[in-house]
């Protein structure tokens, strides 16, 4: 009974630690500019000003930058739904020569930083004319070693009665993905996509390095101009950071069932 009470105290204080910048977050994007700099900080905003949220919404072209993350998001996710969920089963049930020594390559691309590949990456997109388009947004992250891994462990954790059936009944390894593989990983595939709309959504430095034009930035990199043209109003910059933050967070308290049920049933093991 004691050793339970404080494994849920800790918790709790875990929990506190984790939310308390968010919760701070909003209290500071409800005051007044003046308030915000005050020290010792107090924590009930003297007049609430709601009235933040629509002057950094208008203060510099948020909405075009959140239909340009949302177009960023939606095309990358598929896309990575599209290449893990082949190359995952391609790992899993298929029998080739090398297939262990691709994939052990494939884990060890997800060890080399990004400041590695990011010029030969710009190199190749400026040979292929698509700096400042949505096709150097998507195109290259449609690929997520990651998603390919936790599909691939889902797929071989399955048992190979199911497969074997399915070739009695006559069908091909798509039929099999299509009818039989999908519908029993709807946990892990919300969970691989949660994890990428995540990545998408707060991606800073490739939009960054990427476009040019205003009307191609990404949220994210839009709250940083916002930051330098107002960095000395807090409240403004809170507000614009919490509606940056809000639909990740409204989205994964839909989704945290799937994401905890994916991990209980792959497990990541063999």
């Amino acid at each position: 009974m004691v050793r339970r009470f404080f494994t849920y105290l800790v918790l709790i204080l875990g929990a506190v630690v984790m939310i308390l910048p968010f919760f701070w977050m909003v209290l500071t994007s409800l005051k007044s500019p003046n308030e915000a700099l005050r020290f010792p900080p107090n924590l009930v905003p003297e007049q609430v000003l709601f009235r933040n949220y629509v002057d950094a919404f208008r203060q510099v072209d948020f909405a075009r930058y959140f239909l340009n993350t949302v177009i960023m998001t939606l095309g990358t996710t598929l896309g990575v739904y599209l290449t893990s969920v082949l190359a995952a089963y391609a790992f899993a049930r298929l029998k080739f020569r090398g297939r262990e020594a691709l994939f052990a390559f494939f884990l060890s691309v997800m060890m080399v930083p990004m400041p590695v590949y990011l010029v030969p990456s710009y190199i190749i997109l400026s040979a292929l004319r698509w700096i400042d388009t949505f096709l150097a947004l998507v195109v290259p992250w449609s690929v997520n070693i990651f998603s390919i891994f936790l599909l691939r462990q889902h797929f071989r954790a399955m048992p190979n009665d199911l497969f074997d059936a399915a070739k009695l009944d006559g069908m091909n390894h798509l039929q099999i993905l299509w009818y039989i593989v999908l519908p029993l990983s709807k946990p892990v595939l919300i969970t691989v996509g949660i994890f990428n709309v995540v990545s998408s959504w707060n991606a800073f430095l490739w939009p960054l390095i990427v476009t040019n034009s205003d009307s191609m930035r990404t949220i994210q990199t839009g709250l940083a101009y916002f930051a330098q043209e107002a960095s000395t109003n807090y409240p403004l910059l809170m507000a614009a950071s919490t509606f940056t933050i809000l639909p990740l967070v409204v989205l994964y308290f839909f989704a945290q069932r799937h994401i905890m049920e994916s991990y209980v049933r792959a497990g990541l093991k063999e």
